[in-house]
């Protein structure tokens, strides 16, 4: 039996009998190098050196960062700026939940975190307004995947790692624009939603409560602000960014807002640290997995046959995208990363697109897929908390993809959109 099958057969294999990704990229890693006669321990090795990277120390932190703040209050402040600055308009609720997202995702940077945490505050509230149910969490599910697109992303290090050392900031500054584009294209669709089902317009607050909202909000969002400016001028790298963000978070827990008690803590890091063993053992399993397609050069036989179907580039991009979309369906977002890039950055490089714009492509794509059954992350949340199914809150989503889709499309053919902040600041 070819290597290759035994490498991709397990492994399809065991995901449809249920066992859980990352074994299944280890087991299949594992069974492949046996077969070639390597032994055990080339595998080992590769999964210990794969969690030995210095970048990956970010992602601990970050993700630290991300439960402080939606421990602290400030997804909450992110609710009130939002709804200050849209809340009067057809469906003001639906926009503030695509801006709040906006927001949240500068200084989450995680889709998950979003909605577990402004999904408790956005979605109550909007039922309580005259909003469907499935509706309101649909919107809180799509609006919430620009939290891996707008930087901080733990995604985004996890991507520059295996494709081996792209600069984390040109990634984090080329998330901003399409990131804005997703959250104001939601909007849209909100706003034409709302004028059809006539959902109500919100009153904003008098003038005095108007200015202590902002003052709020601008010191949860200078947290995004100190971050990138910081990794793009040169003061400090991404993983000395991820303890800075770490100790904003704290201050602002414990000092500006005072929602954050000691005995807080416990329960933040306790959940920090779970997700982060998830996380690496993940990249280590899924770091083996990629090693092994490498070594049986499926990337190269992967890139000969898009090369072989077609030469144009927007039917190659086209074709990529939908693998990426199929893919981000069945598959979560950090073994995706591991595995697939090697696997197409070589085809996305024969296509004429950069590493920069891929990265931001492919979190577009997965941030799709977090939002589309069968094992979406965010939908499941979504649900969980807006206490509905699956099936409905999917059905309330058929009219928010096309929005994203629009741009997804935006993104792979028009280059300008992630390389404009890049080029401007980082040359």
């Amino acid at each position: 039996m070819p290597v290759e099958l035994i490498l991709l057969g397990s492994f399809a294999l065991m995901i449809l009998v249920g066992i859980p990704i990352s074994f299944s990229l280890g087991i299949s890693a594992l069974l492949s190098a046996l077969a070639t006669g390597m032994g055990p321990a080339i595998i080992a090795q590769r999964v210990a050196a794969s969690m030995q990277s210095f970048p990956l120390l970010a992602i601990p932190l970050f993700i630290l960062a991300g439960s402080i703040m939606a421990r602290g209050g400030v997804a909450k402040r992110m609710v009130d700026f939002a709804y200050i600055l849209v809340g009067p308009l057809p469906g003001g609720l639906a926009i503030v939940n695509c801006i709040e997202s906006m927001f949240f995702g500068g200084v989450s940077g995680s889709a998950v975190a979003d909605v577990s945490s402004t999904g408790t505050i956005m979605i109550p509230m909007m039922i309580q307004k005259g909003y469907d149910r499935d509706f309101s969490v649909a919107v809180t599910v799509a609006s919430a995947s620009q939290g891996i697109i707008i930087p901080p992303s733990h995604n985004m290090v996890i991507y520059a790692m295996v494709a081996g050392g792209v600069s984390v900031g040109k990634l984090f500054l080329a998330g901003y624009i399409p990131g804005i584009m997703l959250g104001l294209s939601l909007s849209i669709a909100c706003y034409f939603i709302a004028l059809k089902r006539k959902y109500p317009c919100e009153k904003r607050p008098p003038l005095k409560d108007c200015v202590r909202i902002t003052i709020d909000g601008i010191f949860a969002l200078l947290a995004a602000l100190i971050i990138v400016v910081g990794i793009a001028a040169g003061i400090f790298t991404a993983t000395e960014a991820s303890a800075v963000a770490v100790m904003y978070a704290a201050f602002l827990g414990f000092v500006v807002y005072r929602e954050l008690k000691l005995k807080d803590l416990v329960p933040i890091l306790m959940e920090s640290v779970k997700t982060t063993a998830i996380v690496l053992f993940l990249i280590g399993c899924a770091s083996a997995f990629g090693w092994m397609m490498t070594y049986l050069q499926i990337p190269a036989a992967v890139m000969r046959a898009f090369l072989g179907l077609t030469s144009n580039k927007f039917l190659i991009l086209l074709m990529v995208n939908v693998l990426l979309l199929f893919l981000g369906m069945v598959m979560d977002v950090a073994p995706l990363i591991v595995i697939v890039t090697p696997v197409l950055l070589p085809v996305i490089k024969a296509a004429g697109m950069s590493e920069i714009t891929f990265g931001i492509l492919l979190m577009l794509n997965l941030g799709i897929g977090l939002t589309t059954p069968p094992v979406g992350a965010s939908l499941f949340v979504g649900c969980m908390v807006g206490k509905t199914t699956i099936e409905k809150t999917s059905r309330a989503l058929l009219p928010l993809w096309p929005a994203m889709f629009v741009v997804l499309f935006l993104v792979t053919y028009i280059p300008w959109f992630t390389e404009f902040l890049p080029n401007l600041f980082m040359k």
